[in-house]
């Protein structure tokens, strides 16, 4: 692991607790609180999603509300729908109004980070590098192409279940960004937030030396801008250092 030196925020939520509703079959919600702020708290609900195919991202979303009723209970000051293909899928905006009119708490999702950290990062023509299987990165492709950000190149590794993709080393990911070395892209895109990816992220920069947005990395950021906490934990790359 290339960021050894760094240890997970583990403390209560003295500066602010988020609520983070993750798939069931995922293995890398930690990722999040590993490059959290001290005092910053990730507090997660499990929501069913046990494949990587099409059908299953839109089924995530039935029943979204009675488990994010779990985390409002904790007192959460922010509620993140973290799955970066589910969110696009099911639409951002929509996902928001039904959290905040069930639950009276402020919404974010990881593809509302995403859209907003890929213009901070002046991110226009990208790398794209997911774990997801043919149908979901097509289907991620053509919704950032709608968003005026074009894919010029892109790799994969597909899953069909969270558990394959968060069983993957962070070092296969590193691996697999060095395929985007020399190519004429802004910077890189590396979607999913069922990776393990939080600590190779300075690495991946400083080999490509590019900008590089990860998606627990990006809503991290994004949860931060929300709630107006300045503070960043250094070694997950240029975005968190912004």
């Amino acid at each position: 692991m290339y960021v050894e030196s760094l240890n997970m925020s583990l403390g209560f939520g003295t500066r602010a607790r988020i609520g983070q509703l993750y798939p069931s079959a995922g293995l890398c919600d930690y990722e999040i609180q590993l490059m959290a702020p001290e005092g910053v708290q990730f507090l997660t609900t499990r929501v069913p999603f046990k494949k990587t195919d099409i059908n299953q991202h839109h089924a995530f979303c039935a029943h979204l509300e009675q488990h994010a009723y779990l985390l409002a209970d904790a007192g959460v000051d922010l509620i993140a729908v973290n799955c970066t293909a589910v969110t696009m899928m099911a639409g951002p905006e929509r996902l928001r109004r039904r959290l905040l009119s069930a639950t009276a708490k402020p919404a974010v999702t990881t593809i509302d980070a995403v859209l907003e950290a890929l213009p901070h990062q002046n991110m226009q023509r990208i790398g794209l590098l997911t774990p997801y299987p043919l149908e979901v990165r097509q289907a991620e492709i053509a919704y950032l192409a709608r968003r005026g950000i074009e894919v010029v190149v892109e790799h994969a590794t597909p899953c069909h279940s969270p558990i394959e993709q968060g069983s993957l080393s962070s070092q296969h990911w590193f691996e697999m960004a060095e395929k985007f070395a020399g190519q004429p892209i802004d910077g890189l895109l590396i979607s999913c937030s069922g990776i393990q990816v939080a600590a190779q992220l300075q690495r991946i920069e400083e080999r490509l030396q590019l900008p590089v947005i990860a998606s627990n990395q990006a809503l991290l950021w994004h949860c931060l801008r929300q709630l107006g906490i300045t503070e960043r934990s250094s070694g997950y790359g240029s975005l968190l250092a912004s």
